[in-house]
């Protein structure tokens, strides 16, 4: 089976968040660059990102266009480094970037930069969100107009040493739960009507098996790792997300934003490259998969390109992958 191309290729670019703004879709990556660092599995110094383009497709299958960079960590006050895999929003005509950087301590925070317009530039607030932490931040408005903020990766993301609601360093690494202990899961918070805070605090998503019961730490075939994505089909809220060390894009379904949500497939299975991150969206009447792999660096882990393919959903809701053109 043919991979489709990347849609960029005079930058690396991965992380894909993909949203429909008055008719024009407007994609949100990280930027890979290339760069010496020994990869690490706890810290994840070789995704060594520094800034964000915005790229743009006016029609499936048309040219993109590269906004330039839209935001840079030397404009971030707080950040040290790191600017990893972001997401993007429209409300109250403003447009608000989401985005993980470790802050002076480094500590991965989640920042909120703002725009008029979609492609950027975007003007960092000078904190980070507070109650915030974790990385990979995906956003959704739901019909009501509610919005939320979806985060958290384990490993370099660093979502397990929050177990108890404060940092522990102690558990920086490749660490998460094994056996029968539940699995990691990852938080959602309610967004201020202004989106720049969590009036309600933060929560954790459950996501359980078929029998109602929470994944485990052992099933790593289904448990999540990173990389969360929500989408909203026939009035049922989609969670998707990465398995990390096992590669592939599974989801779960709730009526409910909030969750629980359960387990109900794979959309995507392991691609070239060690991560795998992706984003979901209507548009033109098609639902669209945007993720990332490494074809295009000859299969450097952390030189990755952006690509899309279609979704399909049966009668009963499930998503498959449509075969490439």
């Amino acid at each position: 089976m043919p991979s489709p191309k990347p849609l960029v290729t005079h930058i690396y670019t991965a992380d894909p968040s993909a949203h429909v703004f008055d008719g024009k879709l407007y994609i949100y990556p990280s930027h890979d660059r290339e760069n010496s660092q020994v990869e690490r599995d706890n810290t994840g110094e070789q995704y060594d990102m520094v800034d964000y383009h915005v790229l743009s497709m006016d029609t499936v299958g048309g040219s993109v266009t590269d906004h330039g960079i839209a935001l840079s960590v030397e404009q971030v006050s707080w950040a040290a480094k790191q600017l990893w895999a972001p997401d993007a929003a429209c409300k109250n005509g403003k447009y608000y970037l989401y985005f993980p950087a470790r802050d002076k301590e480094k500590i991965f925070r989640i920042g909120v930069a703002v725009s008029d317009v979609p492609s950027g530039p975007f003007k960092a607030e000078p904190q980070p969100i507070p109650g915030s932490y974790s990385i990979d931040p995906a956003s959704f408005i739901d019909d009501d107009g509610n919005a939320y903020l979806y985060f958290g990766g384990i490993w370099g993301g660093e979502l397990q040493c929050w177990t108890s609601g404060t940092f522990d360093a102690s558990k920086t690494g490749p660490q998460e739960p094994t056996g029968d202990a539940p699995a990691l899961f990852p938080r959602v918070a309610k967004l201020s009507d202004d989106m720049l805070s969590f009036p309600n605090g933060v929560e954790e998503l459950q996501i359980l098996d078929e029998n109602g019961d929470l994944l485990k730490g052992k099933d790593h075939d289904r448990r999540f790792f990173e990389a969360p994505w929500m989408h909203k089909y026939n009035g049922m809220y989609y969670f998707s997300y990465s398995t990390g060390d096992t590669h592939c894009i599974a989801y779960a379904t709730s009526t409910s934003p909030m969750g629980p949500f359960t387990y109900r497939g794979r959309i995507l299975e392991p691609v070239v490259g060690w991560t795998t991150h992706h984003s979901i969206v209507e548009w033109e009447g098609r639902w669209w998969l945007f993720y990332h792999d490494c074809e295009l660096s000859g299969g450097v882990s952390h030189l990755r390109s952006v690509k899309m393919r279609e979704l399909l959903y049966d009668g009963e809701g499930r998503i498959r992958l449509a075969e490439p053109q």
